[in-house]
């Protein structure tokens, strides 16, 4: 199995790595930085619209520079509004070589209001830096590993939120195909 990532940052390549060996043996994956075109912290829609731009853009790659991939993934991290409430996530976009494109949302962190509007103007990573600080924390385990006590890292985040966006690729009987 081999697939291409959006994105050259580790945590989320070897998340990738981890949700495909879930499904498929002898997993094969790099990552090219991939744009999201939009924003640095997208709002809303554009986290999907982010993650669907990187693997579109990564098939445009692949394409340019002869590289064959069965599967294109990409991925975006936004803060999203949900029943009145503000929460970081990531938003999985699976796409394979014949076009067919699935896409999961990742699991959800709570964002106190009083950092809402910090976010949407930096970043979720400018924020937990400056709260934890700590730098780089956007490029290993990510701001969740802080808040979560170390128990939860960028890597199973981006795990399970491609675990979930593989599910129609991986089960036939369970997919749009």
């Amino acid at each position: 199995m081999k697939a291409l990532i959006g994105t050259a940052n580790p945590g989320k390549i070897q998340g990738a790595k981890e949700a495909l060996e879930v499904y498929y043996k002898d997993v094969e994956i790099d990552g090219y930085k991939a744009s999201s075109d939009v924003p640095d912290q997208p709002v809303n829609e554009e986290t999907l619209e982010g993650a669907r731009n990187r693997v579109n853009n990564t098939i445009k790659y692949a394409k340019e520079n002869n590289i064959d991939a069965d599967l294109y993934l990409g991925i975006e991290s936004g803060i999203m509004e949900l029943y009145g409430e503000w929460f970081i996530t990531n938003f999985a976009v699976v796409k394979d070589r014949d076009g067919y494109e699935s896409f999961s949302i990742g699991p959800v962190i709570p964002v106190p209001q009083k950092y809402v509007q910090e976010i949407i103007d930096t970043d979720f990573g400018t924020v937990m830096t400056k709260i934890f600080n700590e730098k780089d924390l956007g490029k290993g385990v990510g701001g969740v590993n802080s808040l979560t006590n170390d128990s939860i890292s960028r890597i199973q985040i981006t795990k399970e939120a491609f675990i979930t966006a593989l599910i129609t690729h991986a089960n036939k009987y369970w997919s749009n195909k």
